[in-house]
């Protein structure tokens, strides 16, 4: 059985799709998996034991026609994503059975919940949404630790930045916690600004257990971190779902974003912090009033509380 996959383009909604693909694939016997994404997300999946082939999906409509015909024939092609240029795919990808996700006729659920209706949907199944899974799995050898724990923090978020928490409020929780913790600031290159502003208020106040990795890691390499964490503090961003397939003890701050639709999955020991504002979920990439309360009035107290009330084993 010869099955495509396309994957979720952004890396948290990639992990959150996990549970419904190790559906798809536990309801095939003698599966082949080609995934279709992006570099991103194929990271995530790419070493599943039923991986044949991954395949980086160029986002010009001009590439789609070449792309969906060098793949060759499938017995069933599976899109997580319903934009038109993966709709477009769909009618290119040759295939016996096609399957694609709407996002308009699956909502007020979490996302994993949403991509495993999609998969009953199309199977005729009635599988449940387990935990999410991301290959490899790392162990707990390869990462030189000292006698204290290890604080992860994640000040950026892909999606934009109103869903960034403020860094100065990081930096005030990185300081309580560094006679606890050695620290590494994780981030990608669009966060190497925010995550250099908590540095400097670490050097400020002396803290020198720290490392500074933004736009450092390759997504394998954040992945094998993250594994390695005791405690890991971050926005609703893609390292907190691969925190949470991990089990990692987490404190999420939510802003414009729905907690109920994008908070970790079947993590019990994760503790969401945020404001119950009128204006929450606006699920804008800028605060469209302009304040940016829902960050703002979230204090380095109100995570500090969170930490001490976590259950970290």
């Amino acid at each position: 059985m010869k099955v495509i996959i396309e994957l979720p383009t952004w890396l948290g909604d990639c992990v959150m799709a996990t549970p419904a693909i190790e559906n798809i694939i536990n309801f095939f016997s003698n599966i082949e998996i080609t995934f279709i994404g992006s570099f991103e997300s194929l990271e995530v999946v790419k070493y599943q034991p039923k991986v044949t082939r991954t395949v980086v999906l160029d986002r010009k409509y001009i590439n789609l026609y070449k792309t969906a015909k060098e793949l060759g024939f499938f017995d069933a092609f599976f899109s997580f994503r319903s934009s038109n240029r993966s709709k477009l795919l769909k009618v290119l990808i040759s295939a016996k059975n096609k399957y694609q996700f709407n996002k308009n006729k699956y909502q007020n659920h979490h996302q994993v919940e949403k991509y495993n209706a999609f998969v009953n949907d199309s199977l005729k199944s009635n599988f449940s949404a387990d935990r999410l899974v991301v290959y490899p799995k790392y162990s707990k050898s390869n990462i030189q630790r000292s006698q204290l724990g290890l604080l992860g923090i994640n000040p950026g978020a892909s999606y934009g930045i109103a869903k960034r928490w403020y860094p100065e409020e990081f930096a005030k929780v990185v300081i309580a916690l560094s006679n606890q913790y050695d620290i590494i600031i994780f981030g990608g290159p669009a966060e190497i600004k925010i995550a250099t502003d908590i540095e400097l208020y670490l050097i400020e106040a002396d803290v020198r257990n720290y490392q500074n990795l933004a736009g450092k890691t390759s997504i394998t390499e954040l992945i094998n971190k993250i594994s390695n964490l005791d405690l890991f503090i971050t926005g609703d961003s893609g390292p907190m779902h691969i925190a949470a397939a991990f089990q990692i003890p987490t404190i999420a701050i939510f802003g414009p974003t729905n907690n109920n639709e994008t908070s970790q999955w079947m993590n019990k020991k994760s503790i969401i912090v945020k404001k119950d504002l009128d204006c929450q979920p606006c699920m804008k990439r800028n605060c469209p009033l302009g304040h940016h309360q829902c960050m703002k009035l979230i204090s380095a107290n109100d995570v500090m509380d969170a930490v001490h009330s976590i259950s970290i084993d």
